[in-house]
């Protein structure tokens, strides 16, 4: 398991992961931070970005804020 420290930019135009030059992932998603959507939506999109199985990735840290610790299978 690796972990990846991630910013979370909720209501976004589109859906997109990027990678700043100090290492850190964003996340824009075009969810709303309302009742969990946008951490499902982070969860879908990392699921997609790193191509593992939702079920294998972990928020760690970070469920009300918008950077996360988030852990994902190798």
């Amino acid at each position: 398991m690796r972990r990846i420290n991630l910013r979370v930019i909720p209501r976004a135009r589109q859906n997109k992961v990027d990678i700043d030059s100090d290492g850190k992932y964003r996340l824009h998603t075009t969810a709303a931070p309302v009742d969990g959507a946008a951490n499902d939506a982070v969860v879908r999109a990392l699921s997609k970005y790193f191509k593992v199985p939702k079920s294998g990735i972990k928020i760690v840290r970070g469920i009300t804020a918008r950077d996360k610790v988030v852990e994902i299978p190798d």
